[in-house]
């Protein structure tokens, strides 16, 4: 059961599992599973249900996926079954455009997080500027963060909130950190906005709880999490888990506990063939530093070309591979192939 916040330090929970979880299944949720969850979820309270394309909005591409429903269909279904929690969306420039951000608006989204490579901030200035503009709530956050040092991050993100971000933070997307590394970032952040700080973490090494208790620790308040971890790779922060070690800790979340477990049984019995574990596979990508989505990609153009996946992996974080590279792969394993004979 959900416990009042009394003088508890609040913590609010981001739930991608209609989002980030799609690139498991190489997007292929159906309107029933979306509403199924979104129902559930805003059951147990939880104040922000994300949706979309993994990718985010414009994104259901043949280079990183093609997926069910088009990103309209998405927003209505999951927007129709909340009563309390908020909906989200996720938006990389590139992906999607200002045409994108119009249709979520139309089609009642509350917060639009605008995604970049961690290097790239610059990018979000138009888009976050859209949203400020048309009063939609806009997040800036920063994608493969390992990449960039705690000056870099704290820089890029005072630079999102000049561009009308009011909430800032960085996205573990290869689950490459250990608890040190997210304490020394997120305080950097932390001593350089005066929003909100975002936390949003991938279990490539069993870490995503601790990063994620180690980011609210040192200022983050808003951690993001999906039902039994779906999502790329190893898997997202598990909610379900999350929830309850934050309150242990004397954080206060506001989510209803059983109806939160209820919520995670049905992801598992109805969104996903089974629950994310740390394979082999997502090991090499967590300690190469490369993006979880790659996962399936990297597998079948390795079965293809009959290369270790493995070796796919720290080429790849060799050549610092980011999301929307894919076609890196084949390049990689072919190139494998030919200095293997």
């Amino acid at each position: 059961m959900a416990e009042a916040a009394g003088d508890r330090p609040t913590v609010q929970i981001y739930d991608p599992t209609l989002r980030d979880g799609h690139h498991a299944v190489r997007h292929n949720l159906g309107e029933a599973q979306l509403r199924a969850y979104a129902a559930a979820a805003d059951r147990a309270r939880v104040p922000m249900v994300e949706v979309g394309h993994g990718n985010g909005l414009g994104a259901s591409s043949l280079q990183v996926g093609r997926a069910r429903l088009a990103d309209d269909v998405m927003l209505s279904a999951v927007r129709a079954e909340l009563r309390h929690s908020r909906m989200g969306a996720f938006m990389l420039p590139g992906w999607g455009t200002a045409d994108d951000l119009r249709m979520a608006i139309d089609h009642g989204v509350d917060v639009v997080r605008i995604g970049a490579h961690c290097t790239e901030s610059d990018v979000t200035e138009r888009h976050l500027g859209f949203l400020r503009d048309a009063g939609v709530e806009a997040h800036g956050t920063l994608l493969m963060s390992h990449m960039g040092t705690p000056e870099l991050l704290s820089r890029a993100c005072k630079q999102m909130v000049g561009y009308g971000a009011q909430a800032v933070g960085i996205f573990d997307s290869a689950g490459h950190f250990l608890p040190e590394g997210v304490t020394e970032r997120i305080a950097a952040i932390r001593d350089a906005v005066d929003v909100p700080i975002i936390f949003h973490g991938h279990n490539n090494l069993g870490s995503a709880v601790a990063n994620s208790v180690a980011a609210v620790r040192a200022g983050a308040t808003i951690i993001d999490g999906c039902a039994r971890g779906f999502g790329a790779g190893a898997g997202n922060t598990q909610l379900e888990v999350l929830v309850p070690v934050l309150e242990r800790l004397g954080y206060a979340t506001g989510i209803d506990l059983y109806r939160l477990l209820d919520a995670a049984d049905l992801a598992e019995r109805e969104l996903m063939p089974a629950p994310p574990t740390i394979s082999s596979e997502s090991i090499v990508s967590g300690l190469a530093g490369v993006f979880s989505g790659f996962r399936n990609r990297v597998l079948d153009v390795a079965a293809r070309e009959r290369v270790d996946p493995r070796d796919i992996f720290f080429e790849l974080g060799r050549r610092q591979a980011v999301a929307g590279q894919e076609d890196l792969i084949v390049d990689v394993a072919k190139s494998l192939r030919t200095a293997a004979v």
